[in-house]
């Protein structure tokens, strides 16, 4: 049986609860879904929000990644959104990434404040200050906030497989680093909002080939989004505070002296 499989004694009940996300991103994909679309038809800058993680294993790829976008950049049609977390290397390694590209003048973010203010004037139809901006912080609360306020205003999440591959934003899944990522990604790719891994730079870079030549990859991707919304993929959180509340309700009931 499945408990077995799992190393769960007999008895344990499992339950299938759905992907964990923000309550926010949940509450207005088909708001955020819809901005994206119109962008998508209307050949605006696609908006690639790369965050970085961890050790910063992904340094290379992600260095290499930004590198081979730079002309994509020079020609308006994309705009990087990169999260450097509170990572002082990654920081720094953004930022030689894009001296190599050419690119001296960028605007850089360092407060919760920040990001919020650079957020609503993506989502009220304004164009940032410049085509890249860099987010970087000291302590680690807003690096990680950061990203969940940024994917709703991103046009594509381009991240290693971890958690972010369970968010409702089209995903490049780009290579991973823990081999148990693979089957995240494999599931984004399953349910139409992500890509397969992506193990060299070149395999990225394809996909960027083809919502260069028209809108109908990522207009799939968000359709998948709100598809999967409306069958409860993304309900993670919500049915787990539920089972939850079941759950202790049953046990006041067959254990009274619980409830006092």
């Amino acid at each position: 049986g499945i408990s077995g499989h799992l190393g769960a004694s007999r008895g344990v009940r499992l339950v299938l609860a759905g992907h964990w996300i923000p309550k926010d991103l949940v509450d207005n994909i088909e708001f955020d879904c819809e901005l994206r679309k119109q962008r998508a038809r209307a050949r605006q800058p696609r908006r690639i929000l790369i965050p970085v993680g961890g050790a910063g294993a992904q340094k290379t790829f992600v260095s290499q990644f930004i590198q081979a976008l730079g002309s994509h950049v020079a020609e308006g049609k994309v705009q990087l959104m990169l999260n450097a977390g509170d990572h002082e290397h990654m920081r720094v390694a953004f930022a030689e990434a894009l001296a190599a590209i050419g690119v001296s003048d960028y605007a850089v973010v360092d407060s919760m404040e920040g990001v919020h203010e650079y957020a609503e004037r993506l989502r009220s139809g304004v164009e940032p200050t410049h085509a890249v901006t860099l987010f970087a912080f000291k302590q680690y609360f807003p690096a990680v906030a950061t990203t969940d306020v940024l994917s709703r205003v991103a046009d594509v999440l381009a991240c290693k497989p971890s958690e972010l591959a369970f968010y409702p934003v089209p995903k490049l899944m780009i290579r991973r680093v823990g081999d148990h990522e693979a089957y995240s990604a494999l599931r984004a790719s399953e349910l139409g909002d992500g890509t397969l891994e992506l193990r060299e730079v070149e395999d990225a870079m394809a996909y960027i080939a083809q919502m260069d030549a028209g809108p109908d990859l990522l207009l799939t991707m968000n359709k998948c989004i709100v598809s999967n919304k409306k069958s409860g993929f993304y309900d993670g959180c919500k049915n787990a505070v539920a089972l939850a509340t079941e759950l202790a309700a049953s046990s006041e009931k067959s254990l009274p002296f619980l409830a006092n």
